[in-house]
């Protein structure tokens, strides 16, 4: 069995020997294709080949968001990934910690770290609900919730 490794860098870029994987369709094959082993490697298997995946946090970086809006309020949220890879926001799943916004994808296999890009997006959709981030989305308040807050807040 042959084995390649791959590095994701912050921004959900993927390099194989230095060199950005740029092809829209190996991009979606392989976030489409990826799993987490039981060690917390990720692994994408393609026919007798093993492709190793090295994410600082997590290979899944939200790139933009798709927004639906009426009447200036937030409708609903599609999350946009490397290799045009979309999937809807589940609100319920948001987090941060130590500064970033994260939400679970995948049914909820997966932790996708919200990009500069996507964070500028749906900033203007932020508000404060008793001292903590939410997202106002379909008329509901979504608390995003802290993993860890730092002491003495």
């Amino acid at each position: 069995m042959r084995e390649y490794r791959y590095v994701v860098d912050r921004d959900g870029r993927i390099f194989h020997d230095g060199t950005e994987i740029v092809d829209p369709l190996t991009l979606r094959f392989f976030l489409k294709a990826m799993t987490r082993r039981d060690d917390g490697r990720y692994l994408v298997v393609c026919q007798r080949e093993h492709n190793w995946f090295e994410a600082c946090e997590t290979p899944f970086v939200v790139q933009r968001l798709r927004l639906a809006e009426a009447k200036r309020e937030l409708i609903t949220v599609d999350l946009c990934f490397a290799g045009d890879v979309h999937e809807p926001l589940d609100p319920s799943t948001l987090e941060s910690e130590a500064g970033h916004v994260y939400c679970r994808i995948r049914a909820g296999a997966f932790r996708a770290r919200f990009g500069r890009l996507a964070m500028q997006q749906i900033a203007p959709f932020l508000s404060e609900d008793e001292g903590y981030a939410a997202l106002v989305m379909s008329g509901a308040r979504h608390r995003i919730r802290e993993l860890a807050r730092p002491i003495g807040v």
